[in-house]
């Protein structure tokens, strides 16, 4: 990993450990110049956290109960403000098992209505990402020519407001004397949905980006980016993983 100066912060928490899950998008992050502040998943959160220039906010596997109403009134606040919000998918998020945004002021804030229970969906047959149209985060990456798949998501519903990037459309599939046939379940589900509040932009990303829900998506690329974040454990992924991911990222906290 080649060292270069950082630019403006976001704060990432969740994802377990840097030691963990969480090393991926730290090290997607540090190979991209994008300068974070990290607390892991087992961590209470602390209003000190935000006191510096934040320009977005990751929640990825934190858990809701990791927050006094107090502190999600204050994020709301924040983003009232200006600094992006951005939740990734995975067994803590949005309804999921621990997850318990539903219930909370983020709700309001994020583009995407959740379930009322528990929206974790698993997925043993293929799971194939739908794009639905251009948009800054997608970029030039081949969506469409080579679309990546995923093991699982968070089930939510996007508001009337927001925009819909990509879409988890999943398939059943059989196979007969040799032949695989791949038939469309029901309708797809939002998987990549964006929107905004007050002066910010705010992003549902409905996958883990670690495994196991990630599934094929880490080695999407046709070349492998190794990186290494302090403190976190090395990574190697398809570099067309990381430039998403990246993306993501950066237009949540405005600098794409």
């Amino acid at each position: 990993l080649t060292v270069m100066p950082m630019v403006d912060s976001v704060l990432y928490l969740g994802d377990t450990k840097l030691t963990a899950a969480a090393a991926y998008l730290a090290g997607v992050m540090c190979s991209y110049n994008i300068d974070f502040d990290y607390l892991p998943s087992d961590e209470k959160f602390v209003p000190s956290l935000l006191s510096g220039d934040c320009r977005a906010v990751i929640l990825s596997d934190y858990p809701a109960k990791n927050f006094s109403a107090e502190q999600l009134d204050a994020l709301v606040e924040k983003a009232a403000d200006g600094m992006g919000l951005l939740m990734i998918g995975g067994w803590e998020s949005f309804t999921g098992f621990g997850g318990d945004y539903n219930d909370t002021a983020l709700s309001e804030v994020l583009p995407v209505v959740m379930q009322d229970r528990d929206g974790r969906v698993n997925c043993a047959q293929p799971c194939l990402i739908e794009k639905t149209r251009d948009h800054e985060i997608l970029g030039s990456l081949p969506f469409e020519r080579c679309p990546p798949c995923v093991g699982g998501f968070n089930r939510f519903a996007a508001k009337p407001d927001a925009g819909t990037i990509l879409l988890a459309r999943r398939f059943n599939v059989s196979c007969q004397a040799g032949d695989f046939t791949f038939t469309p379940q029901e309708d797809p589900d939002p998987l990549l949905v964006v929107g905004s509040h007050g002066q910010a932009r705010v992003c549902a990303l409905a996958t883990d980006i670690a495994p196991h829900w990630v599934g094929g998506l880490i080695d999407w690329g046709d070349s492998r980016l190794k990186a290494q974040a302090p403190a976190a454990d090395s990574i190697e992924v398809g570099n067309w993983y990381a430039a998403f991911l990246a993306n993501v990222v950066k237009w949540t906290a405005q600098m794409l």
